[in-house]
């Protein structure tokens, strides 16, 4: 696989960061929902519901469902993408724009 390819599955798992942890039946999760909130909603653990015809879902926070819209749209930008695999590329090794030090100075003092 080329570097370039390699960056951009780099890039892909980066921005994809969650995963399903817990997966539990409909009726756990109705028993327990004020703890599934909070888990949910607090410590961002999208969970997996499967209701009794086996039949399953996810339950997530709002904020955490906007975060993957623009994941994917983020990786559904072939150019950006290819920009974002650049810049590492050129950040690794070096070779990247340096800021005087009063440049610095000035966006730190922003």
């Amino acid at each position: 696989m080329c570097a370039h390819i390699e960056s951009l599955v780099d890039i892909s798992i980066q921005l994809l960061g969650n995963v399903l942890t817990d997966s539990i039946s409909q009726n756990k999760f109705k028993a327990s929902l004020k703890d599934y909130v909070e888990k949910i909603t607090h410590q961002h653990t999208p969970i997996k519901v499967i209701d009794h015809q086996g039949q399953d879902f996810v339950v997530m926070s709002v904020e955490d469902w906007e975060q993957e819209q623009e994941t994917l749209y983020i990786l559904q930008n072939k150019s950006l993408i290819k920009q974002i695999a650049e810049s590492i590329a050129t950040h690794k090794s070096h070779q990247g724009y340096r800021p005087s030090s009063e440049k610095i100075d000035k966006i730190l003092s922003l």
